[in-house]
C-alpha cells in the first residue's frame, strides 16, 4: 500500500509555491519527475515488518548511501572469536579460516593498526567520457560542482542521498549563510558609497587637508623622527572617512540583526530539512571513538598496573609501536583523565602565550622599522612610511597566521587524542572546541590589538611608554586607528580566503594525488589501461575524506570577520559573498572528483558550531559597540559638535583633539636629530589628546574634556549593546523556529502513520484468523487475542517510502 502526504493548500504555500516557479531557472535540474507537493511516509525499516514496506523492487530499495552505511556497520561489527585461534586437529583449517573471516573483523581497528590502507565506499561511476553512464556522481558534477551553474541553487537533497545527511547538512547551511550575505553585502557596499560621496563634505578632513592651517606636529619617534605637518595626513584623513562615518553606526545595528536573522532563518531552513529528510524523530547514537585518532579501539582499554605511574604507561602504550605492555579493559576514571586534562589546559595556555608573543614581535618589527625608515638616506624610503609599515606588518601577520592555524589544528587533535573521549560525539566537539578557540585567537589577536591597544598605551611627548628598553609604543595615525584595523582585516580576510581556503583546497590535493600515482604502478600502464581499471582502485587514487569540520571552521572564523568588526570594514560581507559563490563550487569539486566517498553519516543539526555562530552573534555586539566607541571618532565628533562647537558644526574640531607641547620639555636624548627640518625653528608642537596645556595650573593633565568623552563612550556602549540585544531578543521571540506549515504537516503525518499501521495489522490479523478457521474449524480463534507488538526498528535507521 502506497500513503502520500500532500502539503498544504493555504495562502503561505501558495506563495511558495509562486516564488518557486519564478525562481526555477536558478534550481538545479535533478528532479524533474518527481512532484513538488507531495511527499511519501516512511519509517525505519525492520524485517519483522516487511509487509508495511513496498519490496516490489529490491535492488533499489536502499540507496547506494544506506548501502554503504549497512556494510560499514556490518564491517564494523564482525569479530573473530578466539574459537577460531583453537590449535591442534584441524589447527591450520582454523588458521586460514580465520585469516579469511579478518577480512571483516573490526575493520577499524585493522586500519589502525596498518593492516589496510584504506577501506572507502565506492563513488557511482565514472564522470567524463563517452562511456560513463548516467549515475548521481556525474549529476553532482554537472548541476553542483561545475562554475557554470555557480548562480544556480544547490541540489541538497542529491547531495544528502549520495553523501550523507552530515556533508547535506553543510552545504545546505553554507548556501543560508551565502543567501543571507547578499543584503548584508549590499548595505555594505551602500554605506562604502555614502562615505565616498561625503568624503568632499566632511568637515574635519578639510581641515586636515587646508595647508592654511598650518598646525606643527610632535615626532612620531625618538631622535629618528622630526616635527611635522598635519597636513601631510590628508590622504590617510580621506580615506579613514570611507569607513569611519555616521553610516558605520546604522550599520553596525544592521549586522548585529542580520546575524539574528540568520540564525533564526536556519533553524527554520534546518528543521524544514528534517522534516523532508524524515529526521524529526532521529537520535544520534553514541559510538565509540574511531581508531583513526588512537590505536585502541575504545576508551577503556587501559593498564592492567596500578599507581601513579598508570596514566604514563598508558601514554607510552597509545604513542609507541615498540612498547609491549600488557591491556586490559578498565573504566577510566576521572583521577586516571586528570593528567591529560591538565596537559590540554596548559598546552592551550602556552599556545595563547606564544600567539600573543608573536603578535608582539610584529609590534617590535613596525617600531623599528619606522625608525630606521625615517633615518635612511633614500627618498623612496621616505616617501611613504606609513603605508609601507602598514602592509608589510599585515602580510607577515597573514603568513604568522596561516602557518600556526596548521600547527595548532595538529596540536588540538593531539590533546584530545590524550584525553581519550568515550564516544564520537565527544571527540568532534572537544576537538572541535579546542582548534576553535587557538585559531580564533591566532586570527584575531591582532585584529583586536589594533582596535583597542594600539594608541591607547603611549603616554605623551615627554613621557611616552617604552617597552624592552628604547622602543616606543605605536601611536595611531590623527584620524585614529580604524584605516589600520581596516588594512589589517582586508589583508587577512582576503589572504586567507586565496591562500588557505582556496589555493590550498586546490592545490595540495592535487599535488598528493600525483605523489599517489606515482608510487603506484598506474603512471606506466597506457591510457587504455587506465580506463579499464576497477571502480576501487581508481577512486584508491583520490584523496581520503578528512570530515567536513575543517570546512565549518574556515567558514566560521569567515562569519567572524564579517560580524565583529564590520564597523570599521563595510565591505567584509561583499568579499564573503564573492569567496563563498566560488568556495561553493570549488568544495563541490573537491568532494565530487578529488575525494574518496565518505561513509553516509547522519545527523539533524549542525552540531556544536550552531553554538559557535550564536555565541559570536552575541560578541559581535559588544565589540562592534566598543570599536565605535573607543576606535572611531564617531563619540568625540558628537561630543564636540553638541556640547563644544560654538556654532553646532564640526568646524574647529581637528584644534579641539589636538593639545599643546613645549618642545623644551623633551627627555634627554629624546629631542629630534634634525629641528630644522621644517626649515623654522619649533617651540610648541601639538600631539592628539585630551590634555591640559604647559601653561596651565596642571600641565599635561587630563583635561575635562576627556572625562566628559570617556563617560559618553561608556554610555555608548552600555545604550548600543541593550538595545541591539533587545531588537534581537524581539526578533528571536517573534520568528518561531517551527514553519507553521511543517508543523501542521508532521501532525498529518502521524495520524496518516498511525491510520495505516492500525489498517495494515488489522488486515494481516483477519487473515491469520482466516487461515487457521480453514486449517481447523473445530477450534475457533480468540477474538479478544491483540495483535503482536511490533519490534524495535534495526540500529540503522534506513527510510524507505511506503
Amino acid at each position: 500500500s502506497t500513503g502520500v502526504v500532500k502539503q498544504g493548500s493555504n495562502l503561505v504555500e501558495q506563495i511558495r509555491l509562486f516564488i518557486h516557479k519564478v525562481t526555477d531557472p536558478l534550481h538545479p535540474k535533478v528532479n524533474a519527475n518527481r512532484p513538488q507537493n507531495v511527499k511519501s511516509l516512511s519509517h525505519p525499516f525492520s524485517r519483522e515488518k516487511q509487509h508495511l514496506f513496498d519490496l516490489s523492487d529490491r535492488d533499489s530499495f536502499f540507496d547506494s548511501k544506506t548501502r554503504s552505511s549497512i556494510v560499514y556497520e556490518v564491517l564494523k561489527r564482525t569479530r573473530c572469536t578466539k574459537a577460531k585461534y583453537s590449535m591442534g586437529k584441524g589447527a591450520i583449517t582454523s588458521i586460514i579460516s580465520c585469516a579469511c573471516l579478518c577480512v571483516c573483523v573490526w575493520i577499524t581497528s585493522l586500519l589502525a593498526n596498518s593492516v589496510y590502507t584504506s577501506a572507502f565506499p565506492l563513488h557511482d561511476g565514472d564522470i567524463e567520457g563517452v562511456n560513463a553512464e548516467p549515475n548521481d556522481r556525474k549529476l553532482l558534477y554537472e548541476q553542483w560542482a561545475s562554475y557554470s551553474v555557480f548562480y544556480k541553487y544547490q541540489p541538497i537533497g542529491l547531495i544528502r542521498s549520495y553523501f550523507g545527511e552530515k556533508v547535506g547538512l553543510y552545504f545546505a547551511w553554507l548556501g543560508v549563510y551565502t543567501q543571507m550575505l547578499i543584503p548584508a553585502a549590499i548595505i555594505g557596499v551602500i554605506v562604502f558609497l555614502y562615505g565616498c560621496a561625503t568624503v568632499d563634505d566632511n568637515i574635519p578632513s578639510m581641515e586636515i587637508c587646508d595647508p592654511r592651517n598650518n598646525i606643527t606636529m610632535c615626532p612620531l619617534c625618538d631622535r629618528a623622527c622630526s616635527y611635522w605637518k598635519l597636513v601631510t595626513a590628508c590622504g590617510t584623513a580621506r580615506a579613514s572617512h570611507l569607513f569611519d562615518n555616521p553610516a558605520t553606526v546604522f550599520f553596525s545595528i544592521f549586522m548585529a540583526l542580520w546575524a539574528v536573522l540568520f540564525m533564526e532563518h536556519w533553524k527554520r531552513r534546518q528543521m524544514r530539512l528534517n522534516y523532508v529528510w524524515d529526521l524529526m524523530g532521529f537520535g544520534e547514537e553514541e559510538e565509540v571513538r574511531e581508531p583513526q585518532r588512537s590505536g585502541s579501539d575504545t576508551s577503556d582499554v587501559f593498564i592492567c598496573r596500578k599507581g601513579p605511574d598508570r596514566f604514563f604507561l598508558f601514554f607510552l602504550s597509545k604513542w609507541s609501536v615498540f612498547l609491549p605492555l600488557p591491556t586490559c579493559f578498565v573504566k577510566l576514571t576521572c583521577t586516571d583523565r586528570l593528567p591529560a586534562y591538565l596537559t590540554s589546559v596548559v598546552m592551550m595556555g602556552f599556545m595563547i602565550s606564544v600567539t600573543f608573543a608573536i603578535v608582539f614581535g610584529v609590534i617590535l618589527y613596525r617600531i623599528s622599522i619606522k625608525a630606521a625608515l625615517h633615518i635612511s638616506t633614500y627618498p623612496a624610503a621616505r616617501s611613504n612610511i606609513r603605508a609601507t609599515v602598514k602592509t608589510t606588518a599585515a602580510i607577515i601577520n597573514l603568513i604568522v597566521i596561516i602557518i600556526l592555524d596548521e600547527i595548532y589544528a595538529a596540536i588540538a587533535r593531539w590533546l584530545t587524542i590524550l584525553e581519550v573521549p568515550k564516544t564520537d560525539k565527544s571527540f568532534e566537539e572537544r576537538l572541535i572546541f579546542k582548534t576553535f578557540i587557538l585559531k580564533f585567537v591566532n586570527a584575531f589577536t591582532p585584529i583586536v590589538y589594533l582596535a583597542f591597544f594600539r594608541g591607547r598605551l603611549v603616554g605623551r611627548p615627554g613621557n611616552y611608554l617604552y617597552v624592552v628598553g628604547s622602543y616606543r609604543m605605536e601611536e595611531c595615525a590623527h584620524a585614529g586607528c580604524l584605516m589600520e584595523l581596516c588594512i589589517q582585516l582586508c589583508i587577512t580576510m582576503l589572504g586567507k580566503q586565496l591562500i588557505q581556503n582556496n589555493l590550498f583546497e586546490i592545490g595540495i590535493p592535487k599535488l598528493k594525488k600525483l605523489l599517489r600515482k606515482r608510487k603506484s604502478e598506474v603512471t606506466s600502464l597506457q591510457e587504455e589501461e587506465v580506463k579499464i581499471l576497477k571502480r576501487y582502485e581508481k577512486d584508491h587514487f583520490l584523496g581520503p575524506f578528512a570530515g567536513i569540520n575543517p570546512e565549518y571552521m574556515e567558514m566560521i572564523i569567515q562569519f567572524g570577520m564579517v560580524t565583529l568588526f564590520v564597523a570599521s570594514f563595510p565591505l567584509a560581507p561583499l568579499f564573503a559573498l564573492l569567496n563563498n559563490i566560488i568556495e561553493i563550487r570549488l568544495d563541490a569539486k573537491k568532494f565530487v572528483m578529488e575525494l574518496r566517498r565518505p561513509i553516509a553519516a547522519k545527523a539533524k543539526d549542525i552540531g556544536i558550531w550552531y553554538n559557535l555562530l550564536r555565541g559570536l552573534s552575541k560578541v559581535a555586539v559588544i565589540v562592534n559597540a566598543f570599536v565605535i566607541a573607543f576606535t572611531s571618532d564617531f563619540i568625540p565628533r558628537l561630543v564636540y559638535q553638541y556640547a563644544y562647537s560654538p556654532d553646532s558644526t564640526m568646524h574647529g574640531f581637528v584644534n579641539h583633539t589636538l593639545s599643546y607641547f613645549n618642545v623644551s620639555d623633551f627627555q634627554k636624548g629624546t629631542a629630534p636629530l634634525e629641528p630644522m627640518h621644517l626649515h623654522y625653528k619649533v617651540q610648541i608642537c601639538r600631539y592628539k589628546d585630551y590634555r591640559e596645556p604647559p601653561w596651565s595650573s596642571t600641565p599635561y593633565d587630563l583635561s575635562k574634556e576627556f572625562w566628559a568623552i570617556l563617560a559618553v563612550r561608556l554610555a555608548f556602549v552600555i545604550v548600543f549593546q541593550n538595545v541591539v540585544m533587545l531588537m534581537s531578543d524581539f526578533v528571536d521571540w517573534l520568528i518561531p523556529d517551527i514553519p507553521k506549515d511543517i508543523s501542521l504537516q508532521i501532525h498529518k503525518e502521524k495520524i496518516l502513520m498511525v491510520e495505516l499501521f492500525m489498517k495494515e495489522e488489522q488486515g494481516k490479523r483477519l487473515a491469520v484468523q482466516d487461515n487457521h478457521n480453514q486449517e481447523t474449524c473445530t477450534i475457533p480463534s480468540s477474538d479478544d487475542q491483540s495483535p503482536s507488538r511490533p519490534r524495535s526498528h534495526s540500529v540503522i535507521h534506513s527510510k524507505a517510502s511506503w
